[in-house]
């Protein structure tokens, strides 16, 4: 499975070593979301800036709603992706196939030549019901966060 991960916090205050972190991810404004695979490497990185960040493990169709409605193609000619599924987006035949071999950690979002790897995002229809200033352990919403998904559907 893959980590879906967004950023909730700004750009304020933030130390250098954070931000290079966090510019690795493609994380470089508030709202912004990226897909990364479930690797120790990855996981050490989303621990080290766990204070910026909520993240949890992606589910098909969270992946495909965000590849539908936010996901741009590195081509500055056509800005976003169709809407149906039957385009062929790089070496896949559609979105569908594309979404279950990011899901199942078979390939990085990042390593697509034709898809930007990352997603601006609106902020939440409603607001935050919980503190984003605090760990999702401590009443918040940042870190490991098991109820990211509900929250990212609500900024699509």
């Amino acid at each position: 499975m893959a980590f879906l991960v967004v950023r909730i916090r700004g750009t304020i205050n933030v130390p250098y070593w954070a931000i290079t972190t966090l510019k690795n991810l493609y994380l470089n404004k508030r709202f912004s979301a990226t897909m990364v695979p479930e690797t120790p490497n990855y996981l050490g990185m989303l621990k080290k800036i766990n204070q910026w960040v909520a993240w949890s493990k992606a589910d098909s169709e969270i992946v495909k709603t965000l590849i539908q409605k936010r996901g741009k193609k590195r081509n500055p000619k056509s800005v976003s992706i169709t809407k149906k599924g039957s385009e062929k987006i790089g070496e896949y035949k559609g979105i569908d196939e594309l979404v279950d071999v990011i899901v199942n950690d078979k390939i990085k979002l990042s390593d697509q030549n034709n898809i930007k790897p990352w997603f601006s995002l609106n902020p939440p229809k409603g607001g935050f019901k919980k503190s984003t200033k605090k760990q999702f352990s401590d009443g918040g919403i940042l870190g490991n966060n098991k109820e990211l998904l509900d929250i990212v559907k609500k900024m699509v």
